[in-house]
């Protein structure tokens, strides 16, 4: 009992004594629309920055009418150039409120997700 207690010992302090990985999420920076705006014009895609590189395969976007439908043009993706940007390309939306549906999953294997609104006047 003793030696397996040592080991169990041992094998912590080698574990806290060990460089880590961060365990830092990606979060949203900002984005555009912003959280919240009235626009007057619809935008042509919702776009999040985040504080941290993005898995792509991980990575989701869609957008939501004020009925839940879908209404994205379901090219959701994390831009090639900039891998904290998650995208989706919208068509010409209507007035009314939608609602930007986000899921990420950060280079450290961490998932995050969340949703906003934006209202189009």
């Amino acid at each position: 009992m003793a030696m397996r207690r040592a080991a169990v010992l041992l094998a912590l302090a080698a574990l806290a004594a060990a460089p880590g990985r961060g365990w830092a999420h990606a979060f949203p920076d900002h984005s555009e629309p912003r959280v919240g705006h009235t626009l007057d014009a619809p935008p042509p895609a919702v776009r999040i920055w985040f504080d941290g590189a993005l898995e792509p395969v991980f990575s989701q976007i869609r957008v939501e009418d004020s009925a839940q439908r879908r209404v994205d043009k379901g090219d959701a993706r994390v831009s090639p150039a900039d891998p904290m940007l998650l995208e989706v390309s919208l068509p010409a939306l209507a007035p009314g409120r939608y609602t930007v549906i986000w899921s990420v999953v950060a280079r450290d294997g961490h998932r995050t997700e969340g949703r906003f609104p934006f209202r189009i006047k």
